[in-house]
């Protein structure tokens, strides 16, 4: 069984990552801000109260651990569309050399559709929408990326597409191939599920997968 950090564990696809692994046995240690409890999960998880951007609250958190599923995230608001976004590449910055100290070699990250080398497959419909909100936080996971893409671990990259609430459904495609990359919708619980996977099957891979449920 695994040991996993869940950085962004409150809420969110941390959330339910943590939800799916305690549920499947693995032991989980949930990252957050507030330091709470992930709802719905077995006695197999601890929840830690901890900064990203803070290299002893990382530390900290990497005791024990031997892979890491980072997924976080910023709040919707005005500062998001026209604010520069930092988050994803500084919390990277400190996360990586921050495993290889721990001797931590697997690294899930999840960024999203039009992240790196899948900003391309964005269709014309969709990129005006896209660059009006979502343009600087993307261009910081595109930077997450690369730095991770530049690192010596095991790491895979999830790039879901439009998130929803909804149950897992076992039904989702995954996107291994550029020309096969499209935006779609897929639950938060399906993104979880497809994580688990990869981690129990030990196959990171170092791969940059879309997933989707339904295209758009």
């Amino acid at each position: 069984m695994a040991r996993i950090l869940v950085i962004g564990g409150s809420r969110g696809i941390g959330r339910a990552v943590c939800q799916a692994a305690a549920a499947n046995g693995h032991t989980v240690r949930a990252m957050s801000r507030s330091g709470e409890m992930p709802d719905n999960v077995g006695g197999n998880c601890e929840a830690i109260k901890g900064d990203a951007l803070n290299t002893a609250d990382v530390a900290r958190a990497l005791d024990g651990i031997n892979v890491v599923v980072q997924a976080l995230g910023v709040p919707p608001s005005l500062d998001l569309i026209l604010k520069p976004v930092t988050l994803f590449s500084e919390a990277t910055r400190v996360l990586l050399p921050e495993m290889k100290k721990a001797g931590v070699l697997k690294l899930v990250s999840v960024t999203g559709f039009g992240a790196g080398d899948s900003n391309a497959s964005i269709n014309i419909l969709q990129r005006l929408p896209f660059n009006m909100l979502l343009k600087r936080a993307y261009d910081d996971k595109s930077v997450q990326e690369e730095l991770i893409e530049a690192s010596d671990l095991d790491w895979l990259i999830v790039r879901p597409g439009v998130l929803t609430s909804g149950p897992a459904s076992g039904k989702y495609r995954v996107l291994t191939k550029p020309a096969e990359w499209r935006n779609g919708i897929i639950s938060r619980a399906d993104v979880a599920d497809f994580i688990v996977q990869r981690i129990e099957a030990e196959e990171l891979n170092c791969e940059k997968p879309v997933l989707i449920r339904y295209p758009l």
